[in-house]
């Protein structure tokens, strides 16, 4: 087993870096890389882990949900709130009727045998469409408009409608369900019937049980013995979140996971700010599980005698199906034709949904199972990397940038910071203060040394100092000629260094040397880099 993990990490980033390579998304390569080491060809992972897979999925998901939640902008989200509302239900409905008639025509399907294999179908994939969307975040694209908000919202809603609907089909086929429910006061109602009403109390039980989840979370996560440990802290929210998926029986557990998220987000910005940079550690890792045990489960053999049909199938569900309804999701709303038009791609993509449930008419003998699976794993294989390229390639050309809320996303920046040192014993203080910073920033350095006219100095021992000084730190020494401060500014400007660092003398120096004290006043005085002072 321990081997298998082994493959599934080496082998799926190797294939991510690949194909990120040659522009595409990482999913595509480890998806394939899935496929390559899974039983369908060269067989390299265990039966033990190949059992679990589901499992680890549902851990990849409930790591990625969280961090949607932790994302999300309450702001722009009441904004676009009716739109979310309508992405959760209109194009999932389209897409799943205009596939039903489709395999009613292709494949001679009965009415709720294609309704099911248009729930399996219709559903969209968190693993793909979340983390695209919180790219888009941190890159400012639809921001202004809180378009990756109602996308994430949209998405979450879409599942919770459709797996109920799921959950009833296979009831419904499977002879196993009651036909109606009778109230104490003699109302009868059928299970369809009440339906709409089990959307809702999903919705509504999902949010108030994630609610007091996080407040209690909130309350044991406020203990200073607690709040001090980063990785303590994670822990517990990922058990909480695990925990509510899996006594989800009576709510949504994915809506509930990102929504506590979200209402951390709300009721303690700071403990928020903390997990999501523990969240976006561990997708890294969780996003190599997640897609090469999908590519490991992918069974390629259901694809052999209708590849062509299914191809149409899905064609005609996303062209037609899902068009219309996301663009009746967005009819009256302030979005213009290009952010519609995006819509296609920015939430179609399919994946996790139908990896966990395309094989479960099969197994419970439902007629059309075969089919069922055959679709699903061509769904998987064509939308989940055409879905991710494409909101990788039209987002930039269909999505106005907007100013980034970085309390609401982790933007990744570099630290690079310019130390400049003299002959002076203050050198030291300097290349300390570079040090500690660069250290806890995880930043780069360069030290940089003026030459002037009158310095008879040689820099070679201050060079071989600040190498063991700072051995343990991506570090460049260099030397100009020059006026001091003008080469300080040119230099920092030149590297595109985030701060300035040098030293300030109490006194003046002797020597006929520029005083430092003068070109630390000068480098304040005229250079747009923030300054640090050493005294």
């Amino acid at each position: 087993m321990l081997i298998s993990v082994m493959w599934i990490l080496v082998a799926g980033f190797l294939g991510g870096e690949v194909a990120r390579y040659f522009r595409a998304p990482p999913l595509i390569g480890m998806i394939l890389v899935g496929i390559v080491i899974g039983p369908q060809m060269a067989n390299l992972l265990s039966v033990d882990v190949l059992n679990i897979a589901n499992e680890l999925r549902t851990i990849a998901v409930v790591i990625i949900l969280m961090k949607a939640g932790l994302s999300l902008d309450r702001e722009k989200l009441a904004k676009q709130s009716t739109v979310a509302l309508r992405l959760g239900f209109l194009p999932a409905i389209g897409e799943v009727l205009i596939i039903a008639i489709a395999a009613m025509l292709i494949f001679d399907f009965d009415v709720l045998t294609g309704l099911l294999l248009g729930c399996v179908i219709g559903a969209e994939s968190p693993a793909v469409i979340v983390p695209e969307m919180l790219r888009l975040k941190t890159l400012g694209l639809g921001v202004a408009k809180g378009i990756p908000d109602a996308i994430l919202t949209g998405s979450i809603l879409s599942d919770v409608l459709l797996l109920l609907v799921f959950n009833l089909l296979m009831s419904l086929l499977g002879k196993e369900y009651i036909q109606s429910i009778t109230l104490p006061g003699g109302l009868t109602f059928t299970v369809i019937q009440l339906l709409p009403l089990q959307i809702i109390l999903q919705i509504l039980l999902g949010l108030v049980f994630s609610y007091f989840a996080t407040l209690l979370l909130v309350y044991i996560l406020a203990k200073p013995n607690l709040t001090q440990n980063v990785v303590k802290e994670i822990l517990f929210t990922i058990c909480s979140s695990l925990l509510m998926v899996n006594c989800s029986q009576y709510f949504s557990g994915y809506l509930a996971t990102m929504s506590m998220g979200f209402f951390l987000t709300e009721l303690n910005a700071p403990l928020a700010r903390r997990l999501r940079d523990g969240f976006k550690s561990l997708w890294i890792v969780a996003e190599i599980i997640l897609f090469v045990l999908m590519g490991a489960t992918i069974q390629l053999q259901a694809l052999k005698n209708i590849f062509l049909p299914s191809i149409f199938i899905l064609a005609v569900g996303l062209l037609f199906g899902r068009s219309i309804g996301c663009y009746l999701s967005t009819w009256g709303s302030n979005w213009n034709w290009q952010e519609k038009l995006f819509l296609l791609p920015g939430n179609s993509a399919k994946a996790t949904i139908q990896a966990t449930i395309g094989t479960i008419p099969l197994s419970q003998g439902i007629a059309g199972g075969e089919i069922i699976l055959a679709v699903a794993t061509l769904s998987i294989l064509i939308t989940a990397p055409l879905g991710a390229w494409a909101t990788n390639a039209f987002a930039p050309k269909l999505l106005q940038k907007g100013e980034v809320d970085l309390t609401k996303v982790n933007v990744a920046s570099h630290t690079l910071l310019l130390a400049a040192v003299d002959s002076s014993p203050l050198a030291m203080k300097v290349l300390k203060k570079a040090g500690d910073l660069a250290r806890q920033t995880n930043g780069k350095a360069i030290i940089l040394y003026v030459i002037t006219i009158h310095d008879e100095y040689s820099p070679e021992a201050l060079k071989v100092q600040t190498h063991h000084f700072l051995s343990d730190i991506q570090c460049e020494f260099i030397t100009t000629t020059g006026n001091i401060p003008e080469e300080i500014i040119k230099t920092a400007n030149k590297y595109g260094a985030t701060d300035v660092i040098l030293g300030k003398r109490r006194s003046n120096p002797c020597g006929g040397r520029v005083r430092l004290g003068s070109v630390s006043k000068t480098v304040l005085e005229t250079s747009s880099i923030p300054v640090i002072l050493v005294e």
